[in-house]
């Protein structure tokens, strides 16, 4: 089972990214549970046709009791990829963070992988504060690999920067590893020269490039990843090249490792 964790700022596209993957692995007939582990609580979204999936929390507060089947949790979207939400806290009140490892817990207690023997295991999560929920998929061994989602922008790269050290903090213990970088481009003044420099200073490989695409908005205003939208457009193709470059991967390293 290859267990990923995509990281980056909000706002940076990292859902995007996550989403249009699962959706690649799933077209190359992989089993794939994806996990959202942002309190907006909209990764899976365009896996689903557009409609939102209730969050474990959401669903924890309104019913006060914990579910006994995966299937209150989860929707199946395209592909067969299998979606869950970790959701927050009410607004104003208490940690993101602990939601994550509330929701980390139950699904355990569920048996999830155990049931349904994934073949890929996303988690997508927001990396502006790399505080002890974010970090666990990356301390607690639900993920093998990290990827950090950054463009050229500043604030991208000061939290590319926070997450890389994040990770790194944990490595002599066994836990995830940065596996590269996904570049989202922005298109800003000198964006190639910045991501390739963070990259080459870190050891770390640029295994993936996204350039700026109107086709990745226009099909998500319908609710959809690029993948099921038309899997044959030059931006679906880069998704594709992607899952394919992670999927030959070796298990358990990283490239460009940093020793």
């Amino acid at each position: 089972m290859l267990k990923l964790a995509i990281y980056g700022k909000g706002g940076i596209g990292k859902s995007t990214m996550t989403a249009n993957l699962a959706a690649a692995f799933a077209v190359r007939g992989k089993r794939v549970i994806q996990i959202g582990c942002d309190p907006k609580s909209d990764s899976t979204i365009n896996l689903l046709g557009g409609k939102p999936l209730m969050p474990v929390m959401d669903y924890l507060r309104e019913y006060d009791e914990e579910p006994t089947s995966i299937d209150q949790i989860s929707k199946t979207g395209f592909g067969g990829v299998l979606c869950i939400e970790t959701g927050g806290p009410t607004p104003g009140l208490g940690c993101a963070g602990r939601g994550i490892i509330a929701t980390f817990n139950l699904l355990e207690e569920l048996k999830l992988f155990e049931t349904h023997k994934p073949d890929i295991v996303m988690y997508d999560v927001l990396g502006d504060v790399v505080c002890g929920g974010f970090a666990a998929p990356i301390r607690e061994g639900y993920a093998e690999k990290v990827f950090i989602v950054t463009s050229g922008e500043k604030m991208a790269m000061y939290a590319a920067n926070n997450i890389y050290h994040a990770v790194e903090n944990f490595k002599d213990r066994g836990y995830a590893r940065v596996g590269g970088v996904i570049f989202n481009r922005r298109n800003v003044p000198g964006e190639e020269e910045k991501v390739r420099e963070f990259a080459e200073e870190r050891k770390l490989e640029i295994v993936g490039d996204i350039p700026r695409s109107d086709e990745i908005n226009q099909y998500e205003e319908i609710g959809k990843t690029v993948i099921e939208g038309d899997p044959t457009l030059p931006i679906s193709r880069r998704f594709f090249a992607l899952a394919d470059r992670l999927l030959a991967m070796p298990e358990g390293g990283k490239t460009g490792e940093n020793e």
